[in-house]
């Protein structure tokens, strides 16, 4: 456990930003990382850039079990520590990554039967199948390395440490920009591969990225219970693995099908008004790293003190995490409408889409305060081992409101083209105040208490 961060004995605000900062730089660089992928990816051909994009929805898979993982892991070690259970922290270190080995095998079973159906739902024929299978085939047999690299870093988050895994990810943006051109087009005893380079670079960054994190496991104190029978798997550690990851998995599921869903009303108004909304949508999640890292600060704050039973310390974690988040997204957003047009043309130089993702990107700058609202109290339930409550919000934040709402007023109304984000504002709005009502009788019924939430 890292002696400079105490999770439930150090001030909350210190907390935040020992915690946030790291895991929002970690979060910046992986977005980079998948910047340089399609840099390459179009020097190869503007087939190999479409290959990838459509590897992306299936490859979204491996994402959500190992996102699930991740925060399964984080909470049950989290909770441990704070309970001073070191010896079943330690426990859960080994099924943990037993968990990962097991799940991987069934992500990697499914990819592989699975890409050609879902490829050819989205359009592809043979030959861009035979392309992006080029490059998926290779992921999915590196499933096993990515899933130990997120359980190993639950690990450590649950420590409060994010800096180990922040190190990863800036050392795999470098070394992947070396990589990517070596294995594309080879270099001296070295094959080009092409296409299938990119994959080889990834799994190469991602399995010493791995063995970087088992060392700093290694080194964690929690580690001195860690003999080699804890990885002779034990049921009731799997299965407690399991409930709290599922609900995860199916929730980040859910975001890939409120992607989907809000692309099926745009692609009504043509293929610009699609990529002008892709590009903004890029800009966007930028500004929203920091709010990303709140979310692992969150659950690695909350899942500590929720084991140590420090109750008015989580409530004091959320309005402050609320506050910050809140202020960063409010500041940020005055940003993002005043330069929308600048940033979407950043993408593309096609006016007509500059238009298009502005427009969006104008509404987005007024929903962004109400965005923190989500990640927070999604980790909250995650941080008191209630994960249902995230997959709940998910499915009516991302699915069914703005379903029902997005065809009220674009097929029944009429609506136009900005009428789609004015009507995502008003469900995330109506959605967030909802959310912040309701996490102060959640709250009470987990901690047995009767407190505001907004007494701090």
């Amino acid at each position: 456990m890292s002696k400079s961060i105490k999770l439930t004995k150090d001030p909350i605000w210190t907390l935040l930003r020992k915690v946030t900062i790291p895991a929002s730089v970690g979060s910046l660089f992986q977005t980079f990382y998948n910047l340089v992928d399609t840099w390459f990816a179009g020097r190869i051909s503007a087939e190999a850039i479409g290959a990838i994009a459509k590897s992306f929805p299936i490859y979204f898979t491996i994402i959500a079990v190992g996102v699930g993982l991740g925060a399964a892991t984080n909470a049950l070690i989290g909770n441990s520590i704070g309970e001073k259970k070191v010896r079943v922290a330690s426990m859960y270190i080994a099924q943990s990554l037993i968990f990962a080995l097991t799940v991987s095998i069934f992500v990697t079973l499914f990819g592989l039967n699975a890409s050609n159906y879902l490829l050819g739902v989205m359009g592809s024929d043979a030959e861009g199948i035979a392309l992006t299978r080029e490059y998926l085939d290779i992921i999915f047999y590196g499933t096993f390395i990515v899933l130990i690299q997120i359980s190993l870093n639950g690990t450590l988050n649950a420590q409060g440490d994010t800096k180990s895994y922040r190190n990863v990810l800036i050392f795999s943006f470098f070394l992947n920009i070396f990589l990517n051109p070596l294995f594309i087009w080879g270099y001296g005893f070295i094959p080009g591969f092409g296409i299938a380079g990119l994959a080889i670079a990834t799994v190469i960054s991602q399995s010493i990225g791995t063995i970087y994190l088992a060392y700093k496991v290694n080194n964690c104190k929690i580690k001195e219970y860690l003999k080699l029978q804890c990885f002779i798997p034990k049921f009731e550690y799997l299965k407690s693995l399991t409930t709290q990851a599922v609900p995860v998995m199916f929730s980040m599921l859910f975001i890939g099908v409120g992607i989907f869903n809000i692309l099926y009303f745009i692609g009504q108004f043509g293929d610009l008004a699609t990529a002008g909304y892709g590009a903004a949508l890029r800009v966007e999640q930028v500004f929203l790293l920091p709010v990303i890292g709140l979310n692992t600060a969150v659950l690695s704050i909350g899942g500590q003190n929720f084991g140590a039973k420090a109750y008015d310390r989580i409530r004091e974690l959320y309005i402050k995490a609320l506050l910050f988040g809140s202020s960063f997204m409010a500041i940020a957003g005055i940003i993002i409408f005043f330069g929308a047009e600048f940033f979407v043309s950043l993408f593309t130089d096609n006016q007509e889409a500059v238009m298009s993702g502005a427009i969006y990107l104008k509404v987005a700058a007024l929903i962004g305060p109400i965005y923190p609202v989500f990640f927070i109290t999604t980790a909250v339930f995650q941080a008191v081992k209630k994960p249902l409550y995230s997959l709940y919000l998910s499915i009516l934040r991302l699915t069914a409101f703005p379903f029902l709402s997005l065809w009220y007023v674009i097929n029944i109304r009429g609506g136009d083209y900005d009428d789609i984000f004015y009507t995502i504002m008003a469900t995330n709005w109506a959605m967030g105040i909802a959310v912040l009502i309701f996490i102060g009788y959640f709250l009470n019924n987990v901690f047995k208490q009767n407190k505001p939430i907004f007494s701090y």
